[in-house]
């Protein structure tokens, strides 16, 4: 067996412990990771690129995290006993300070939190600004899909992250070149299916809303009686309805059924695409009796919400 060369052996050393490198060798704090970094992190923990850390990603992020504020690997014997007496209790503690949606694993965003970044690269995450429906989203996806093919290319996306900047009164500290990079690694990100552009429900994972008020227990799928809406109220029609229309006009039209079509696509398909959204509206629609006049009514409301109770939802991508 050949002996390891010096640079070989740096390269176990980080493998052991990947975040170790990111830490100032002297004061052992995390150093400010540049959006690349960042990214390699995130890469290096989510193995199986369904874009969150659980299970034992989790676990093993939480081990090295710890332990890199070490100037090297602990024992054996400290690692076993980090292992069996003080996990659950480091990731209880943990999770309940960065676990902002409490579903027990971190996701792109909570990870930002944590980790010291550049400024800038830190404010496109938008977690202190989520938006407010999916009405606003959907005014956003044709403002920036600007050849309207359904997809954010990457100058789309670049367009998008700058005015996001412009609008936190940052972009004259970023440079063309600094803005790339950001386009680069944001699309590293969200781009789940490595096609080089953003489908709708990868910008929807870039730009989250605050909350899809369909995803509550009451409007799931299988949570409506077959024979009539037992569990779906007056107040929650008239609450789904005003939280759609928006100009309070009496009826959901243009964005505002986009948007909501949109929730309701979320439901029962993960991943998605604009195609989708037009196939879907065409389905729930045609099943309700749509008098195709582009607005729906509280009446049809209804009717969708029920019909979409009877719908099964696809297997997870």
């Amino acid at each position: 067996m050949e002996p390891q060369s010096p640079n070989s052996k740096v390269h176990l050393e980080k493998a052991q412990n990947f975040m170790r490198q990111y830490r100032d060798p002297e004061s052992r704090e995390l150093k400010k990771l540049s959006a690349n970094q960042f990214m390699d992190v995130w890469s290096h923990y989510d193995r199986d690129g369904n874009g969150y850390i659980e299970g034992s990603e989790l676990d093993g992020f939480l081990k090295e995290f710890v332990s890199s504020a070490n100037a090297t690997d602990i024992s054996p014997e400290q690692k076993a006993s980090l292992t069996d007496e003080m996990l659950v209790e480091l990731k209880s503690c943990f999770m309940e300070a960065y676990d902002d949606n409490q579903d027990g694993k971190i996701d792109i965003r909570e990870l930002a939190q944590l980790l010291p970044m550049e400024e800038n690269f830190l404010l496109l995450f938008r977690f202190d600004n989520p938006l407010e429906s999916s009405v606003e989203f959907m005014k956003i996806w044709r403002e920036y899909d600007s050849d309207n093919s359904g997809y954010i290319e990457a100058d789309e996306l670049k367009n998008f992250l700058r005015d996001l900047l412009k609008e936190a009164k940052k972009i004259n500290d970023v440079s063309e070149d600094k803005l790339i990079e950001y386009t680069d690694t944001m699309l590293r990100v969200f781009d789940a299916n490595k096609d080089g552009r953003l489908q709708l429900s990868e910008m929807a994972k870039l730009l989250p809303v605050k909350e899809n008020f369909l995803c509550r227990q009451v409007f799931k799928e299988g949570k409506i009686d077959e024979e009539g809406a037992a569990k779906l109220t007056k107040e929650d029609i008239e609450k789904v309805f005003s939280l759609y229309d928006r100009d309070n006009n009496g009826s959901i039209e243009n964005e505002e059924l986009r948007g909501f079509l949109k929730d309701l696509l979320e439901l029962v398909k993960k991943d998605y695409d604009a195609q989708d959204l037009i196939e879907f509206e065409e389905t729930i629609l045609r099943g309700v009796g749509y008098d195709k006049d582009g607005k729906i009514s509280r009446k049809e409301l209804t009717m969708i919400l029920l019909t979409l109770a009877k719908l099964p939802p696809e297997d997870d991508q």
